[in-house]
């Protein structure tokens, strides 16, 4: 995925290891499926991170990483057209903000247009 911490070696891998694993212990031991999400999840609390002004990175990082896990799970599962169509559609919203007319639409872009909340408005001498 663009810009993530995580490659795509690493996606495949964990899709792969959660597929494997539900197609072979799923149905006998439910509770080896919820040890791997219990893993995923501190796989994803590895990539996020606090960056520059306290701002947290990584999150979206870590719920691709999750959604491929929970993918992997369900195509373990036997449940192909479902994991297929999850996978399209988590394709979709990770590339949409790169989508050249949903750009212009992207509220960041009239920014300096606007006021910042913390601000006071025009004509109003600040808090003393």
């Amino acid at each position: 995925m663009r810009g993530s911490s995580a490659g795509d070696r690493t996606f495949s891998l964990i899709g792969a290891g959660a597929a494997v694993l539900t197609a072979t212990v799923g149905r006998d031991s439910p509770q080896a499926i919820a040890g791997l999400i219990t893993g995923i999840g501190f796989i994803g609390g590895g990539v996020v991170f606090q960056g520059s002004e306290g701002m947290v990175k990584g999150i979206t990082t870590a719920a691709s990483v999750f959604t491929v896990a929970c993918i992997g799970v369900v195509a373990g599962s036997g449940r192909l057209f479902l994991a297929t169509l999850t996978t399209a559609l988590i394709i979709v919203v990770l590339e949409l903000p790169y989508v050249p007319v949903i750009k212009l639409l992207d509220t960041r872009r009239y920014q300096q247009r606007t006021m910042s909340d913390d601000d006071p408005p025009s004509g109003m001498a600040p808090d003393q």
